[in-house]
């Protein structure tokens, strides 16, 4: 059973309570922010950005954003709240791992967290072609073709931090992988098919910077082994948490091995 323990309040003397988590209610709980990731990232990325951003024509893409400001408004709520599950994702799995290796559990935070940063700088970039749209906003002064000429660079420049932050991501991945690997809680295919992904998810986004005229052709090839690893790691966490006999856990909750709680 769980081991509730009794503190003071300071304003009205009233009795609070602090519960210990066990390794699996940490891993199904970063297991709920996962989902949350993986939803508004397909959304955002593939469904609102799909549909609006023409890479090949910055009138089209100012076009759909003014036709569909408030798509583009929701795309960019759920990017806010893709990154904010991520922050609670580095530091739950880190929480989680830490007994494998503490220097490795604090290095994949570290990549994932930076990923967050950056994918949260983005977000001025992305917001920025709204801004230059608005009537009354700074794009108003400009013709019809800069404005548009400067809501494709703002895009574009979302785009390419995206892949910058990815980049983080795939290294968080790898360093994920092996400690997936040498956890017992863990299959060893999950690990394994982490570490694919992150090599993908490498190769694509180092590739737009480090090989001219790269479009993207690869990217379905080298993304898709992403998609059924980050997928499978979310099935794995809420279905499963982690894998443990029913003798690791002592009767405070808390894993007798690891010791890992809240």
């Amino acid at each position: 059973m769980n081991t509730l323990t009794t503190t003071s309040n300071p304003v009205n003397n009233a009795p609070t309570t602090s519960r210990r988590w066990t390794p699996r209610a940490v891993a199904r709980t970063a297991g709920v922010f996962y989902l949350v990731i993986f939803t508004c990232g397909l959304f955002s990325e593939l469904y609102v950005r799909g549909t609006l951003v023409d890479p090949a024509s910055a009138a089209a893409t100012a076009a759909n954003i003014t036709e569909s400001s408030g798509l583009f408004r929701v795309g960019f709520l759920a990017d806010t709240l893709m990154v904010l599950c991520d922050v609670a994702v580095a530091v739950l799995l880190y929480v989680l791992l830490r007994p494998v290796s503490r220097t490795l559990s604090t290095l994949a935070a570290a990549f994932r967290l930076t990923q967050a940063a950056v994918l949260g700088s983005i977000l001025l970039a992305q917001f920025a072609a709204l801004l230059l749209l608005d009537p009354a906003g700074p794009g108003a002064g400009l013709s019809t073709d800069d404005r548009d000429a400067l809501v494709g660079l703002t895009m574009e420049a979302h785009s390419y931090g995206y892949l910058i932050g990815l980049v983080f991501f795939a290294a968080h991945l790898l360093v994920l992988a092996y400690l997936l690997i040498k956890s017992s809680w863990f299959p060893s295919w999950l690990g394994g098919i982490l570490g694919v992904a992150g090599v993908g998810y490498a190769a694509d986004s180092l590739g737009f910077f480090l090989l001219p005229g790269y479009d993207g052709t690869l990217s379905p090839v080298l993304l898709a082994p992403a998609v059924i690893a980050e997928f499978s790691m979310i099935a794995w966490l809420l279905l499963r948490g982690v894998r443990m006999d029913a003798g690791q856990r002592d009767v405070d909750g808390v894993d007798s091995q690891t010791g890992v709680t809240a």
